[in-house]
């Protein structure tokens, strides 16, 4: 194969590189489930699993544990009976969190206690597989306009295919107004795929959002979608950068470049799960999924190219290395960090309250599938070695992590990836045990 050269104009040679690291005979079964055709029975069976999740690992009464690094960390469950949560915020009148659950739900915490009912106005969406509703953030001036975002899985009925949308609303206790979709991601691929949707506002009032490789084909080693992540006329793979109303801004770096999409920030991902912004520095940081092995966390630089699908420290689900030069390519960024085995990163958060003496200052991240939070250490910019892990005693997967306004860490769990009609999701607190050692 031939030397691929990585600049915003390469997109075709590098589409090529792409189809170039698959045998030929592979060629003639690239497709994808759901959009070429409808979903097989099979394929529906195995995202719906005939038995139902629905316990706590977490009682009425809390539970102390220990973090690996002998951190005595106290779980109180807040809420339960919740369908795969994704997304938490916590309201400016300190009392009231708003969460969203994959079957198209969002619920109101207030006081510790979860609103029954939930609240009105979600958009339409569709809910195959993993797609449903995915995260939400609110406005820098919501204690004043009461705008908030949420992102979800979007069809086109009757043309098949899904893809990842943003709408923009106005929120009053109970329901939201004026909802407007802003976005409408260039991600039309399988409902089997993953749609990313992590959402984040920068220092600079820009909506950051990610969109993942919306990948349905499972252990085939190549797909229509995956050779996407490296065109900028498409986002998938890619980390959008918008304003608060959906338009794109000037200075994004794509803008002037010739077929690309001017709301691309980065491209060359798999799946972004998780974003935070070091409050130091500035720096953007994100955390992705790879494929059998390789999780990422990575540095975001506006215009960058992370590499995905042909670079990656993980490798196809068959065991085949990802490309036949995987390690390194000129003008692609490797990983600031990698994890082999998997660790799953979910969201991330810098914890800077004085609750955790031992996590200020860290970067703390929620693990899917290695059901444990890890803390990871950031020196000299860039290096990054992780440090004290805990929670794994639970068996819950962690999708989301943030940290309260009173300076404790609230953390929504899942028992499984999979599983639209589970209600096994919970809400928890973590606490020092009161008396024990400065944890």
């Amino acid at each position: 194969m031939s030397v691929v050269t990585v600049t915003p104009l390469s997109r075709l040679s590098l589409a090529a590189a792409v189809l170039a690291s698959v045998p030929v005979v592979a060629l003639a079964q690239l497709y994808s489930p759901g959009v070429d055709q409808p979903l097989t029975a099979a394929q529906i069976a195995r995202e719906n699993p005939q038995n139902v999740l629905t316990g706590a690992a977490v009682g009425d009464k809390p539970v102390d544990l220990k973090s690996e690094g002998d951190m005595a960390i106290r779980v109180t469950k807040i809420a339960e009976g919740l369908s795969h949560p994704n997304g938490l915020v916590f309201l400016p009148d300190r009392h009231t969190m708003l969460l969203t659950e994959r079957n198209g739900r969002l619920r109101i915490v207030k006081d510790g206690v979860l609103d029954p009912t939930p609240v009105a106005g979600v958009p339409d969406m569709d809910h195959t597989a993993l797609g449903g509703l995915q995260d939400i953030v609110l406005h820098p001036d919501f204690a004043k306009n009461h705008i908030l975002y949420v992102s979800y899985s979007k069809n086109r009925l009757p043309k098949l295919g899904t893809t990842l949308a943003v709408a923009r609303a106005r929120y009053e206790p109970g329901r939201l107004l004026d909802v407007k979709e802003i976005l409408v991601a260039e991600a039309w691929e399988s409902p089997l795929g993953t749609y990313g949707g992590r959402m984040i506002f920068g220092p600079d009032g820009m909506l950051y959002i990610s969109v993942g490789d919306r990948d349905g084909t499972g252990t085939n080693p190549v797909s229509t979608a995956r050779a996407q992540v490296q065109l900028l006329s498409s986002d998938i793979g890619k980390i959008l950068r918008i304003r608060d109303d959906g338009s794109i801004p000037p200075d994004n770096p794509f803008v002037k470049t010739p077929g690309a999409r001017g709301e691309i920030f980065t491209y060359g991902h798999r799946n972004v799960y998780g974003m935070a912004w070091d409050p130091k520095t500035g720096q953007m940081w994100t955390s992705e999924f790879g494929p059998s092995g390789g999780d990422e966390i990575n540095m975001e630089i506006a215009g960058h190219n992370y590499g995905w699908p042909l670079v990656s420290m993980g490798r196809n689900y068959t065991g085949r290395l990802m490309s036949e030069q995987p390690w390194h390519r000129d003008g692609m960024d490797n990983a600031a960090f990698f994890w082999n085995p998997t660790f799953n990163p979910e969201n991330m958060i810098f914890y800077t309250g004085d609750k955790f003496p031992r996590l200020k200052g860290s970067l703390v991240i929620a693990g899917g599938g290695s059901k444990k939070i890890a803390k990871m250490t950031i020196r000299d910019g860039d290096y990054i070695n992780q440090g004290d892990t805990m929670l794994r005693d639970l068996g819950v997967r962690f999708r989301d992590i943030r940290q309260g306004p009173d300076g404790l860490i609230y953390v929504l769990t899942e028992g499984r990836l999979r599983g639209p009609k589970d209600t096994d999701g919970m809400l928890l607190r973590l606490e020092p045990v009161p008396g024990a050692p400065v944890p």
